[in-house]
């Protein structure tokens, strides 16, 4: 293989890894020119890629979807197969490391020209795999282009219904997205909120690639993993009901961190918020997380009411009751 083909493999690599690349940048990991980057770059559409250029500063190249799926030693036949796969995987979990199945997932359907796109999104639609828990339906192709964004550190546009029926229209720094509970969950910095956010993917519709890149802000696995698990808990249940606190808003956000989420001010000094669970235990469980000292009230409903009282009731009792005597022991020469 010539040194000018182990180049433009290169900087293939290169281009499948990134949305964008300066050309100053293209030139310094390859040790050449850019005048030899351009030559390189006119050598991969002569393959059939598609690879856009932009002039100025700011500019450089991009690797485009083209006209026909590029020479990776696919049919079309085989690419189209190899997408479904990919999709059923990411969608379904089927496999470990949802972050590879959806890399590969991406690079694949980033240079796809659109009539294999459009047999993929029939083809994948009509393919259901059986014996598999599934989730609410996601789109693959919204789960590849925020794949995308996070591998690229870019801002994106989308639209987002919540689960109360709003419509809301969101501009973010995507982080990553996490399989759990079979729904996928994009964690991302929300610009017009000033703060984390999780959405559900299924929820999410219209994503729009800005090209506007940034530098991800720190997060620990463990500041994810929570940001995950809270947004778990964040579902219709079988008991819900709100409780008011005498505590100002600012206040219980401090105490309660990211599981203060739904919470709303009351009044200065009040703040309300929700709480639910499968059954009452579940509900009394949220409610014994309210700080010590803090006084609050519950409009939890009946039959629930009821039950918590006359379970607390006996709690209590057996508080102010005596203890009962230490178990009786048999001596060991008893025993023997």
């Amino acid at each position: 293989m010539s040194d000018t083909t182990t180049r433009a493999l290169s900087l293939l690599n290169l281009l499948q890894t990134h949305r964008h690349w300066p050309g100053t940048e293209l030139a310094e990991r390859l040790g050449v020119t850019e005048r030899t980057v351009r030559r390189d770059v006119e050598r991969l559409r002569d393959l059939g890629y598609r690879i856009e250029s932009s002039p100025g500063i700011a500019g450089g190249y991009r690797l485009e979807a083209g006209s026909a799926v590029p020479p990776l030693l696919l049919t079309d036949e085989e690419a189209v197969a190899m997408a479904i796969g990919l999709r059923v995987a990411a969608a379904q979990r089927l496999v470990g490391g949802p972050e590879t199945t959806l890399t590969a997932l991406a690079k694949l359907e980033q240079v796809l020209p659109a009539p294999l796109r459009r047999r993929v999104n029939a083809l994948a639609d009509a393919v259901q795999p059986t014996g598999i828990r599934t989730g609410a339906a996601v789109s693959s192709e919204i789960l590849g282009e925020l794949a995308l964004a996070c591998r690229d550190r870019e801002r994106v546009r989308f639209t987002y219904t919540a689960a109360s029926g709003e419509i809301t229209c969101r501009r973010v720094e995507p982080y990553t997205l996490a399989p759990a509970d079979r729904h996928w969950y994009l964690l991302c910095w929300d610009l017009e909120r000033d703060d984390w956010r999780t959405f559900r993917v299924d929820r999410l519709a219209e994503v729009e690639h800005t090209r506007v890149l940034f530098d991800p802000k720190p997060l620990t696995p463990e500041q994810v993993e929570e940001f995950i698990l809270v947004a778990r808990s964040w579902v219709r249940t079988a008991v819900e009901t709100d409780v008011v606190m005498e505590l100002p808003f600012q206040q219980m956000q401090e105490a309660f961190g990211q599981w203060g989420q739904g919470a709303s001010v009351e009044d200065p000094d009040r703040t309300r918020w929700p709480v639910g669970g499968q059954d009452f235990r579940e509900t009394m469980y949220g409610m014994a997380w309210i700080p010590a000292g803090v006084e609050y009230t519950t409009d939890l409903a009946e039959p629930s009411r009821a039950e918590l009282r006359e379970t607390l009731e006996r709690m209590l009792r057996a508080l102010d009751a005596a203890p009962p005597a230490a178990p009786r022991h048999p001596s060991a020469s008893s025993a023997a």
